[in-house]
């Protein structure tokens, strides 16, 4: 079935608001999602497996931490391509992901608002010329600080400095680091590309909108499964919060595992009784069922009238009387 449903090489990122007790550091109000808590950032392989999450304030850019969780994500899915929303990306994050090998491929809203970056300043094309800004991707910018971008890639991918750090120092105010800058002409001449892509490939629009889908889904199913506490993180620790988040997520998982398998079994149960079956039509299925799950467990009512004597006594030896002796 998950070979139906996708091969594991893209993976969606999307964050999901959780409410949490007022009195701690990490909570803050969300202008988008307008609770008060924090973020589950999570990372959604196509086959609809939660692959790795951080729990982060609100008012972090989620783009920092897309990064982050592909490179930390230890599991034999290993995805490429990473599909987000406009909170996913923006121009460091495209080159920073070119760089360390992954395609960014987001999902921007009013993308055609975006400026598309001209490969040289007199370069003109006859069709799609009015796509294109006054602005020209800087080669010189990149050739000159090649070598400091080849450093951070390779102190990123040895664990001496994490992405989602960098790309917190990278931020609005870094216009003058030359890192920044130049990640910044890489990023535009990567998302250029993509935006290019998006307007020409069907498929490619077709294939976002359905991991993006999965990942939206995947947060309500966790939430479903995640009851009590009236949907509350009661914990101030971060970590444990964190935690908390991380079990939802492996106990999703291991529902959906489950759903999986039952799912494969029907299926060869009517091509066995000489049905049909389409692999196009199984691949619609999602493995996030709630109807056949039971949140409180598996209760019987047994109507067995119950005996006519009860056990009131217990049948313990009479047992010395315990003295106690003065001034002790």
């Amino acid at each position: 079935m998950t070979l139906l449903w996708g091969d594991g090489t893209r993976v969606g990122a999307d964050g999901t608001q959780m409410d949490t007790w007022s009195d701690n550091l990490l909570a803050e109000s969300h202008i988008r999602y307008g609770g008060y808590g924090g973020i589950a950032y999570r990372h959604i392989s196509d086959n609809y497996i939660a692959l790795f999450s951080h729990f982060i304030p609100c008012g972090v850019w989620e783009a920092v931490y897309i990064l982050q969780g592909l490179l930390e994500n230890k599991s034999d899915v290993q995805p490429t391509e990473i599909h987000a929303d406009t909170q996913g990306q923006s121009l460091p994050v495209f080159g920073l992901a070119h760089l360390l090998g992954f395609e960014l491929l987001p999902r921007i809203r009013n993308w055609q608002d975006l400026t598309l970056y001209r490969p040289g300043r007199d370069t003109r094309y006859e069709h799609i010329d009015s796509l294109f800004g006054a602005d020209a991707v800087d080669w010189k910018l990149i050739e000159t600080h090649w070598d400091d971008l080849m450093r951070v890639v390779v102190s990123i991918r040895a664990g001496k400095i994490s992405s989602a750090t960098l790309l917190r120092r990278l931020g609005t105010e870094s216009h003058r680091n030359r890192t920044y800058r130049a990640l910044r002409e890489v990023g535009r001449a990567v998302r250029t590309i993509v935006l290019l892509r998006y307007l020409s490939e069907p498929e490619l629009r077709e294939g976002i909108t359905v991991v993006t889908n999965r990942v939206e889904a995947f947060h309500g199913f966790a939430k479903w499964l995640s009851f009590g506490h009236d949907g509350i993180l009661v914990d101030n620790d971060p970590d444990q919060q964190e935690k908390i988040v991380k079990f939802n997520e492996l106990l999703a998982n291991c529902a959906i595992y489950s759903t999986t398998l039952d799912i494969t079994t029907a299926a060869n149960e009517l091509i066995a009784a000489g049905w049909q079956v389409d692999s196009e039509d199984l691949a619609t299925i999602t493995p996030y069922v709630t109807s056949k799950i039971r949140r409180f467990g598996d209760w019987k009512l047994d109507l067995t009238p119950p005996p006519a004597t009860l056990p009131v006594a217990l049948d313990l030896a009479p047992a010395e009387p315990i003295r106690i002796r003065a001034g002790s």
